[in-house]
């Protein structure tokens, strides 16, 4: 670990904490429908879209119909990206004569990018046309972030309400989400990517003779090999800037291209690095304040973010330790282990620092992107972006998701903490009752029942579940493991030493990141329909305050103890057992 590294890690987090009360309170004002500097231009526009669609925007709605409208929209727009996809050999803007996707292809990719989780079992430059880049997963970057940011509005409004049945209207939150906080961001960053060399075009790929032509030997059915000498290489190109900004602001991370942001094309220099890594944490550190400003306590705000900032820190210390020790099976003389680090893996113009850096912060949220490749980690660099994953994306989290998830644990923390001073526990004047605790466990128990349970048929079924590793042992375990956990917390990274196209896992990893999403906001939504409901009760001597950093304490130990309870014994045979063979010598 150097000082520059750490002092470029520190600086980030102050910048994002510069950033957090200024878009906390934009989005504060966005979403009471106060007057904004962008209404001129947007009003007529958003009133226009009610007009077409035919939604009243004065109408609200409770709880179960916000979901059901939340569900109905989601799955028409992923029937719709399937469609795209399996029709986009017919389409226009496909200047490659890209074919079909294959269904079990197309049906994976649907529910990734409807769920926010961008899992890409696929190479982007050479399966998806631009009309499908832009229209079909670029689009659902957009709306996928908007429904997770309106879904968190909701929820705070569940909680700063008092005796009322409604939560607010959902066609309203989501349109206002992507109209005032999306895309004003993304237009402004998409030019400055254009600045820094991040393609935005239209043209056929492009191609170029080699320096170094290079041979490469095939085989066909019969077993005859043959030599061809390549001279030329293809190079990628597309609208590419528009579609990182969104990636990285809307915490999606479906990648332009396979290599994602270690991509030259999609984070071409240490300043886009810095700035996507930046983006990737603005909404969700926003909305912390704005749950403290629509609740009327600011400080409770703080108290939620500061809990956050601890777990990064205490994350990206444990992995860029990790990653600046180096493998000890590496030795560069007879005394020095990899003096420079884990290089494995990882763009020199990033660094280790950079590298660990951007794995914790696409872990923390619900992004997915990648700078540089998690399998090559080291068993315990790799591990902390597992663990951030397994504690349910909470550290600023996704756009909305990681507010409403870590709400949930702030039930959990209010609730234990009544219980130990013999007290109804109370969150913000409400009273948390047996319905409430119900809701918030229901939560808990969805994700560690797909992630485990998918994970154990796969890891003993050698014919559809083993078949598609890359490494065996206690790594095979933590790729397997990984992919089902990324997938059911909506990630989308991924360990990348499993080969996921094919029919089991398409199928599976979809079902488990649409049991993710959906399964698991629905009881979070029947919470705030719960809590809107409740009359305001005064604070008393005996309340428990959660603006305290008692309270941040309290909240940090129930998401670690729920998370090291339930997933522990997995960790401890995948990357805790491959960290201790490898300082006995064996690697896999």
């Amino acid at each position: 670990m150097t000082n520059n590294g750490w002092f470029q890690i520190l600086f980030f987090l102050l910048v994002v904490l510069a950033l957090t009360k200024p878009l906390g309170s934009f989005m504060t004002r966005v979403f009471n429908r106060e007057k904004t500097i962008l209404d001129p231009v947007l009003r007529p526009i958003e009133k226009l879209v009610y007009r077409l669609t035919g939604v009243d925007e004065t109408k609200e709605m409770r709880w179960t119909e916000y979901a059901g409208a939340m569900l109905m929209f989601s799955g028409v727009t992923m029937a719709v990206l399937y469609l795209l996809q399996r029709l986009q050999n017919y389409l226009p803007l496909n200047p490659q004569k890209l074919a079909a996707v294959a269904p079990d292809l197309a049906f994976n990719t649907a529910a990734s990018f409807t769920t926010n989780t961008n899992w890409q079992a696929y190479v982007p430059e050479t399966t998806m046309s631009y009309l499908t880049q832009m229209a079909g997963l670029a689009y659902h970057n957009f709306i996928s972030a908007a429904v997770g940011i309106a879904l968190a509005i909701a929820i705070v409004r569940g909680i700063a309400r008092r005796e009322q049945d409604t939560l607010g209207n959902f066609w309203v939150d989501m349109t206002r989400a992507t109209f005032w906080v999306l895309m004003p961001i993304c237009i402004l960053g998409a030019l400055f990517l254009v600045w820094q060399g991040v393609p935005q075009n239209f043209k056929p790929y492009a191609t170029a003779e080699m320096v170094d032509p290079q041979s490469v030997q095939t085989t066909d059915s019969s077993g005859k090999a043959t030599t061809q000498i390549v001279k030329e290489q293809t190079i990628a190109l597309g609208p590419t800037a528009s579609q990182e900004m969104i990636k990285e602001l809307g915490t999606n991370g479906g990648g332009f291209f396979n290599t994602n942001s270690a991509h030259p094309y999609e984070n071409p220099t240490p300043l886009t690095n810095f700035f996507e890594l930046v983006l990737i944490f603005a909404i969700g550190s926003g909305l912390t304040y704005t749950l403290g400003q629509m609740t009327g306590s600011p400080r409770h705000g703080w108290a939620v973010w500061c809990a956050m900032a601890i777990l990064f820190l205490v994350g990206v210390t444990a992995a860029y330790s990790a990653e600046a020790s180096g493998n000890p099976l590496v030795q560069t003389s007879a005394n020095h282990v990899q003096p420079a680090g884990n290089m494995e893996g990882k763009e020199v113009r990033f660094g280790i620092a950079n590298s660990a850096l951007w794995a914790v912060v696409t872990t923390d949220t619900s992004c997915g992107a990648v700078n540089s490749m998690h399998d090559s980690f080291t068993p315990l660099g790799g591990m902390i972006p597992l663990i951030n994953i397994l504690l349910g994306e909470v550290v600023f989290g996704g756009v909305g998701s990681g507010l409403y998830g870590i709400i949930v644990f702030i039930i959990l923390s209010v609730f234990i903490a009544g219980l130990m001073v013999g007290r109804t526990p109370e969150y913000l004047g409400k009273k948390i009752e047996a319905f409430d605790v119900k809701m918030a466990m229901l939560t808990v128990l969805i994700y560690p029942l797909m992630v485990l349970t998918f994970t154990a048929i796969s890891l003993v079924a050698p014919k559809f579940g083993l078949s598609s590793l890359a490494n065996a042992g206690p790594h095979g375990l933590s790729e397997i493991f990984y992919a089902y956990a990324e997938a059911g917390a909506n990630n989308g990274s991924a360990f990348a030493g499993l080969n996921a196209n094919t029919l089991w896992y398409n199928s599976t990893l979809a079902t488990t990141m649409l049991f993710g999403r959906f399964f698991m906001v629905i009881p979070v939504l029947a919470i705030a329909g719960s809590l809107v409901r409740k009359k305001h009760v005064p604070q008393t001597a005996g309340t428990f305050p959660v603006t305290t950093p008692l309270f941040t304490g309290l909240l940090i130990s129930v998401i670690v103890i729920v998370g090291a309870l339930t997933f522990f014994p997995a960790l401890s045979l995948g990357p805790i057992l491959e960290h201790l063979l490898m300082n006995a010598g064996k690697t896999f």
